[in-house]
């Protein structure tokens, strides 16, 4: 009998104790630490930080699911991993923090046969001074408090539009090397969205600051779209939004500091620029949440498994080179830990072997790079993977071979969806096909059949049904298995 410990309760990690629990033999357990006590679907916090949908829609409670499923859940924070064992025992380890009500600050060592990190990032705001809704002058939706506090603001801001006072909206991205661009492009249009339905879009200024160097590149290097024919790229075809909706683009930016009411940036050029802004959501870069690891004879071992982002390293080839050497092939395919056949990094959790845009340095030398995006689709593929695997090992023995899920040979969809009504609401939808381009395969990189662009209502009612359709699954409800990742 075998104990399989999941660190985090995102994507990733849900989805992977979900499938555990489904197809582990009885008399096997299946352990979940996540720091929170409440499952968030964050993909709709975007209609939770702009008033549209409450908090209570995007979260429900772990703990009883967990119980249903015969998983046990452990409110705590992971700190620190003992893969080869401890100086007691040499069964691997984790050490975590409880944070439940209770047993908070409690510290405990969980034993594991099989561990999965899918602990997510760590939110960096303090990669840039004054950024965030804690101890800066930005608001985020990266958590539902998060969005509702921008909600609030935001509903302050179209308060003092109605009186008359001009105000500047800026939306984006925190730091150079942010990810998830696509959030912050759907978060700007959502804002466009309400402000004129408040009557007062007239009235301001929205503008969209991110660290792409083109519209539409998203952290996937751009995609092209061909229809009846003819090829386009996504710039142009996001441009054309932009420029539609009169939503001003700041692109190649990397923010310095943030201080009331300025944000401080650099472009590629060089250049420094200021830029007054009434409100601001600008989303942070992400790191590893901080796990540290040890040998059996307490010796640190954390730079022999974590990259110096904080992620762990899997089977991808980290070995340095220039973009023109890049290949589909050096992305990871199984997510299993350098060394340790026993542990799985997924989701954001796992460390990736470089940028998939091209990546950029401004004349001072400021890297200016979007990170890789490995969020909602993806995420929950490579927690089912790694948890398949798992299923195979205990059933069939350590020689079963680990399935595989390389992002250079999945796909991903993206709705950028703008209103929460069945007639009001509007969707950019975008379909990509691989995540990771692969020009050995592809001229443009990408399946021109799989990867397609569209604007309209139709897409909104995607989003609406994925809404739905996803919290059902993560409920773990009847059918839940049948919901592709």
């Amino acid at each position: 009998m075998a104990d399989v410990v999941v660190l985090g309760a995102g994507v990733s990690g849900h989805t992977a104790a979900l499938h555990l629990s489904r197809l582990l033999p009885k008399g096997n357990t299946v352990t979940v630490v996540s720091p929170n006590a409440d499952w968030n679907w964050i993909p709709s916090n975007i209609w939770v930080g702009v008033g549209k949908m409450p908090a209570k829609s995007v979260l429900f409670p772990l703990e009883p699911v967990y119980r249903k499923k015969r998983i046990r859940f452990l409110q705590a924070a992971a700190t620190a991993i003992w893969p080869q064992g401890d100086d007691q025992s040499g069964r691997p380890s984790v050490d975590v923090v409880h944070t439940g009500s209770g047993r908070q600050g409690e510290t405990e060592r969980v034993g594991y046969d099989y561990l999965i990190n899918a602990t997510g990032p760590q939110l960096r705001f303090h990669m840039t001074s004054g950024l965030g809704p804690d101890e800066g002058h930005t608001v985020s939706v990266c958590t539902a408090s998060h969005a509702v506090e921008a909600a609030e603001q935001l509903k302050a801001t179209i308060e003092r539009l109605k009186a008359g006072e001009p105000q500047t909206l800026v939306v984006g991205m925190g730091h150079g090397t942010c990810t998830c661009e696509g959030a912050a492009f759907e978060y700007v249009f959502n804002v466009d969205h309400e402000l004129r339905e408040a009557g007062v879009r007239d009235r301001a200024q929205l503008v969209y600051l991110t660290n792409e160097a083109a519209l539409g590149d998203f952290g996937v290097d751009g995609m092209t779209f061909e229809e009846r024919g003819f090829q386009t790229t996504s710039e142009l075809w996001t441009g054309s939004l932009f420029r539609e909706r009169g939503v001003e683009a700041i692109l190649g930016a990397h923010v310095n500091a943030v201080e009331e009411g300025v944000i401080r940036y650099e472009t590629l050029d060089g250049e420094g620029h200021t830029l007054d802004f009434d409100f601001a959501m600008l989303l942070p870069p992400f790191g590893g949440v901080g796990l540290t690891a040890y040998d059996r004879g307490g010796a640190d071992i954390t730079e022999e498994l974590f990259a110096p982002s904080g992620f762990m390293k899997v089977d991808a080839d980290y070995t340095p080179k220039p973009y023109e050497e890049w290949r589909a092939e050096d992305w990871p395919k199984t997510y299993q830990a350098v060394g340790y056949d026993n542990i799985w990094a997924v989701g954001i959790a796992f460390a990736p072997p470089h940028q998939i845009s091209r990546p950029r340095t401004s004349a001072n030398g400021t890297l200016i790079a979007p990170a890789p995006p490995r969020t909602g689709m993806p995420s929950g593929v490579m927690g089912k993977t790694a948890a398949l695997s798992i299923v195979d090992r205990i059933k069939h023995g350590s020689a079963a071979p680990n399935h595989e899920a390389s992002m250079a040979d999945m796909g991903a969809a993206c709705v950028a969806s703008a209103g929460a009504g069945l007639r009001t609401g509007s969707a950019a939808a975008m379909t990509m096909m691989p995540v990771v381009p692969d020009y050995s395969r592809y001229p443009t990189g990408r399946d021109l059949k799989d990867t397609r662009g569209e604007i309209g209502l139709g897409g909104h009612w995607v989003k609406l049904m994925l809404h739905h359709l996803f919290l059902h699954k993560a409920k773990g409800r009847l059918g839940w298995q049948f919901i592709p990742e």
